[in-house]
């Protein structure tokens, strides 16, 4: 069948769709810029991509008429302007007139668990989306789920740094609050298995994992999974703006993600009773289990998404683009050119840069850098990659976006996402000549600006060459790795 799958670049959606793939559907999907999704080779046959902004009613007449399932995975909350409860519901307005000029026969919608009366701003706004779906003639099965837990989730990555980072922690009262964790894996097969089945049209079902937690247990519980002894001690005084600064200092999630995750997690949501458990009898992964599964992922470099893989800002709104063309006009730039004894290895170690690997050269000054841009409200360096190995146009790699990720011209362009007064890019590729050309421009704006590039100059002046030089001579074993749906 011909499904239409939207917010392609999102954490759920890039789970689901080697599974869909496997299955043998034909997979349309709904980015906002093509040319920050990757389509593997061996997919090329079932799998195209069109570009499509739910908030740009004219760009929906790209999606075709003869759907037949929809999967809508479009979500805001992370975003660092605008309202996102708003974004939310005029892109489901704009998604509904579209749909209905369509042969799609349902509408897969993936909620939030809404069992309180007062619901944070982010349930309730997916409750409102829920509504403006189900007011269309499409047949609409809605699941709620709580707590997703996955190598890549922000539940997830958030949970591992305040375990792996914080021995004793002084944490806030929203602690207490129940909710029922899901696996990822549980959650992609739930979506996978209704999938035009009737029985669940115009029907909505809680989904969770056989646990019931509050959220210190399930610090505590991560903990005993990395054999970390915690402690936690919950006080009355924590305010919800004081929650929102210690989850954004000591995480890598924003501020905006951190604040309204804070609103949420005051909320219970715990699963109310349905019969999807008979219709489809799935094996549900316990809380411990879901955690272990996802640190083997990581272990075999094997995460397939990541929260970080969707804009974490207004920067390239625009899309990737309008900045892939590096400036030279008006900036100031850095190039460092090293010949290559093994150019192979080389771009092994360009691919590779970043995350746990580091920057080859001075990473300490380059974590105060990333501690720095959190203070003034920006990413930090603490979100990291993906893969170890593998990096594509589109993904977060630390402060920086990557816009071109590309082997076969030995070529890798980023674009910081860091608080900046101006733009920078960074570029490595190697010519013909087997030359490591290490470019960085700095586009400034203002004085400030300037300023701005002048103070940092004296780090530029060895840190930059040493890592020019470190890339040309360290050596890395590449692996590279087609996704299946095994890898959930």
């Amino acid at each position: 069948m011909k499904i239409l799958l939207t917010g392609a670049t999102g954490y759920i959606a890039q789970r689901l769709l080697p599974v869909l793939v496997d299955a043998g559907h034909t997979i349309v999907c709904c980015v906002r810029d093509v040319k920050r999704f990757y389509i593997h080779d061996d997919w090329t046959a079932q799998v195209t991509k069109i570009e499509v902004d739910f908030l740009k009613p004219e760009s929906l007449a790209n999606i075709p008429s003869d759907i037949d399932v929809v999967y809508y995975l479009i979500h805001s909350m992370s975003t660092s302007s605008g309202d996102f409860s708003e974004m939310e519901q005029r892109s489901a307005q704009n998604f509904v007139k579209r749909i209905e000029g369509t042969n799609v026969k349902q509408i897969i919608y993936l909620s939030g668990i809404v069992n309180e009366t007062h619901l944070s701003k982010h349930l309730q706004s997916r409750k409102n989306v829920e509504t403006i779906l189900a007011n269309s003639r499409v047949a609409l099965t809605t699941l709620r789920a709580g707590i997703i837990v996955g190598s890549g989730s922000a539940s997830f990555e958030i949970m591992r740094d305040l375990v792996e980072k914080l021995p004793i922690m002084i944490a806030p009262q929203w602690l207490k609050t129940k909710c029922q964790p899901i696996a990822i894996r549980n959650v992609i097969e739930y979506l996978s298995a209704i999938l035009l089945r009737e029985e669940t049209y115009n029907q909505s079902y809680d989904i969770g994992g056989p646990d019931v937690l509050t959220f210190k247990e399930m610090l505590l519980q991560f903990g005993e999974v990395r054999n970390l002894k915690r402690h936690i001690f919950v006080v009355p005084v924590m305010t919800p703006k004081l929650s929102s600064y210690w989850l954004y200092f000591v995480t890598s999630t924003n501020f905006s993600l951190a604040t309204n995750l804070v609103k949420s997690m005051k909320v219970e949501v715990v699963c109310k009773p349905n019969n999807l458990p008979q219709l489809f009898p799935i094996k549900l992964i316990s809380y411990k289990e879901a955690i272990q599964l996802a640190f083997d992922r990581i272990e075999q470099n094997q995460v397939l998404s990541s929260w970080t893989d969707a804009l974490s800002s207004q920067v390239l709104v625009n899309g990737i683009s309008a900045h892939i063309s590096v400036p030279t006009k008006g900036c100031f730039s850095d190039q460092k050119i090293v010949k290559l004894d093994e150019p192979d290895a080389a771009l092994d170690n360009i691919f590779a840069i970043g995350g746990d690997r580091g920057w080859y050269y001075a990473d300490w000054l380059w974590n105060i850098r990333g501690f720095l841009d959190k203070i003034v409200g920006g990413t930090g360096i603490r979100r990291g990659r993906k893969s170890d190995t593998e990096i594509f146009a589109g993904e977060a790699l630390d402060f920086w976006r990557v816009l071109v990720a590309d082997r076969n011209k030995k070529r890798l362009l980023l674009y910081a996402e860091m608080k900046l007064p101006g733009e920078a890019w960074l570029e490595f590729k190697i010519n013909s000549a087997n030359e490591l050309i290490q470019t960085a421009t700095f586009r400034p704006l203002g004085l400030w600006g300037r300023l701005y590039w002048y103070s940092v100059l004296p780090f530029h002046l060895f840190i930059f060459k040493g890592m020019a030089k470190n890339i040309a001579t360290k050596k890395y074993n590449w692996i590279q790795k087609k996704p299946t749906s095994h890898d959930l």
